[in-house]
């Protein structure tokens, strides 16, 4: 696996060895021994459908004690996905990047704990999967909004299709971190 390191401390871009032959193709998708720069124990695994192109998810995280690292990948289809760093502390504080995983490509983002994440779908039926450190907790979940000037991302998309919640969100001056 090789391990890149982005312009934000912690996040990371991960891609795995991959094996083919006339059969087809095999890859470790994770392996705790060869990335010990992701300190962390994964307890859930999740795997969301976005069926039409376009859609954004996000901007989403929980909060402390319930605050979760993710590691996620693209196994159908094509996405922008996207890391903000909520750290008030932090130098990055606010700062995000984005990176295209595909099924294609096979990348995988590593999102540590303190970090909002969202995606943007650039295909139709686009599958994510993604490992998380902590349990879903309804209390502790909160969003921002994906068009916060605040945060000025450029999603490349002037009507994207929401949720209910993302399309309600806060911004990120009324959310206490």
């Amino acid at each position: 696996m090789t391990v890149t390191e982005t312009s934000l401390p912690g996040v990371l871009i991960i891609e795995p060895q991959m094996f083919s032959d006339a059969r087809g193709w095999f890859m470790e998708t994770y392996s705790k021994k060869k990335t010990p720069q992701i300190d962390c124990d994964f307890v859930q695994d999740n795997h969301s459908l976005s069926a039409q192109k376009g859609t954004i998810r996000g901007i989403h995280f929980q909060h402390p004690p319930m605050a979760q690292a993710k590691l996620l990948r693209c196994a159908r289809g094509e996405l922008m996905d996207f890391a903000v760093d909520l750290r008030p502390d932090s130098v990055t504080f606010k700062q995000w990047i984005c990176v295209e995983l595909s099924a294609e490509n096979k990348r995988q983002l590593f999102i540590p704990r303190g970090f909002g994440h969202a995606f943007l779908s650039l295909t139709d039926n686009v599958e994510l999967l993604y490992k998380t450190d902590n349990y879903y907790s309804p209390e502790h979940d909160d969003s921002i909004l994906w068009s916060d000037p605040e945060l000025n991302i450029d999603w490349g998309i002037d009507s994207p299709i929401l949720s209910d919640k993302d399309r309600t969100a806060k911004l990120l001056k009324d959310i206490i971190l």
